[in-house]
């Protein structure tokens, strides 16, 4: 049978996750809950009770509660969770895993939540979930749902949201017991295609989608990652992990964000990785031209006299200037030296993104040429190849160029002697 397991304090959220575990048994799936308060007496008792979590992160109940620091404890209990989930996991235990709660309660179940493979369900409803949930979600496959009101008591408004929540949980845990395999990073390596990263936004699709058939057509698996700073992030996690045959970074207008204060960074180490592990890498330097801030109401002061365009209702962007375009080419140049695999630029001298072509609203000539010429400045003398594209990022020739590159560089890796 199906078994969902369930992650939080059952002091102060007893009432809903006993409502919760009963709505999950009349759901058809087996139930199993891990206690992790600390304070006060739990509503019902656990299966996995709040001492052995506590034990499982290397301490008492007894000390954590003498100290009486809430961080410490919260700290403590999550480390445990994340010890007990794996536990559960690997004894076939587990086949689901679902909890509730504010800060605290998703702070210690998404940290249990991480720990588990790709693709094993995890729903996590929170209050929290409205907000920036990417501490909690890192580069996990955890799905955040808003609970609307806190997780106080079963009301008008938190039964039908638990409800779905429960319902959701039986069904995803219903069908990944009935054949689905975690998604370990060693059995995605060496699966039957060898595995390629690449990055892209809406301003890039249609390079990419060009190199993307082309890898497909050379017989390789094309993961693709949106630039959304946890898009990057991802690929960063999963490129140092092993995963990937190369990385096609054509897309890195997350450094343009990093740099400048925009909302999709996904920080300093993006473009590092796979340099750091030796993977093969081609690098673009697509959406280069723009930072992204939010609706146009939350643009910083500081950038509403540069030049501004609405991207869409969420989403409004700045053009990078040339100043900011140089430091973009000193800092590209400063990552890719430090590779320690092989590593090649391919320029697009045509533009960097739809805006930046020829006609485009973000048509910078120089501004384009400061990046250019800083990045050939920072690689000189250094083993990176630097390859000129008389074409723009989202022309097709473009894409398969980049691609074909990709390609030998991947095959001459594979034949060099061992």
């Amino acid at each position: 049978m199906a078994t969902v397991v369930l992650v939080g304090t059952l002091d102060t959220k007893g009432v809903e996750y006993a409502w919760l575990h009963e709505r999950l048994l009349g759901a058809g799936v087996d139930v199993l809950v891990v206690d992790t308060g600390v304070i006060g007496e739990p509503h019902f008792a656990a299966d996995v009770p709040r001492e052995e979590v506590a034990r499982a992160a290397g301490t008492e109940l007894a000390a954590l509660r003498a100290q009486g620091d809430r961080g410490t404890a919260v700290t403590a209990m999550a480390r445990g969770a994340a010890e007990v989930v794996a536990r559960l996991h690997e004894a076939g235990r587990l086949h689901c895993v679902l909890a509730i709660g504010g800060s605290g309660g998703t702070s210690i179940a998404t940290r249990a939540m991480r720990g588990l493979p790709l693709g094993i369900p995890k729903l996590m409803v929170s209050s929290m979930a409205a907000g920036d949930v990417s501490p909690y979600v890192g580069s996990t496959d955890i799905t955040m749902m808003y609970s609307v009101v806190d997780i106080a008591g079963i009301n008008t408004v938190s039964a039908p949201v638990l409800a779905n929540a429960a319902d959701a949980a039986a069904g995803m845990a219903t069908g990944f017991a009935a054949g689905r395999r975690a998604l370990r990073p060693a059995d995605l390596a060496a699966g039957e295609r060898p595995l390629v990263a690449t990055s892209m936004a809406g301003v890039t699709t249609a390079g990419v989608d060009a190199a993307r058939a082309r890898l497909t057509e050379l017989g390789y698996e094309v993961l693709v990652f949106h630039v959304s700073g946890a898009g990057g992030r991802t690929l960063e996690s999963l490129a140092g992990q092993g995963l990937f045959a190369g990385v096609l970074d054509l897309t890195l207008s997350e450094l343009a964000d990093d740099l400048a204060g925009g909302i999709l960074t996904a920080g300093p180490d993006r473009l590092t990785a796979a340099g750091r592990h030796g993977v093969p890498q081609v690098v673009s330097l697509g959406a280069l031209d723009m930072v992204k801030f939010g609706p146009p109401d939350t643009l910083p002061a500081a950038m509403r006299d540069r030049h501004v365009l609405v991207h869409n209702p969420s989403i409004t962007v700045v053009r990078t200037t040339a100043e900011e375009c140089a430091e973009l080419g000193r800092r590209i140049a400063a990552k890719l030296r430090a590779a320690t695999g092989p590593a090649e630029v391919c320029v697009p001298l045509r533009g960097l993104s739809t805006l930046g072509g020829p006609g485009g609203p973000y048509h910078d000539p120089a501004a384009d040429a400061a990046l250019f010429g800083a990045l050939r400045d920072g690689l000189r003398g250094s083993a990176v190849t630097v390859i000129d594209v008389d074409a723009d990022i989202n022309s097709a020739s473009f894409g398969r160029a980049a691609a074909d590159r990709m390609h030998r560089m991947i095959t001459a890796r594979a034949a060099a002697p061992a």
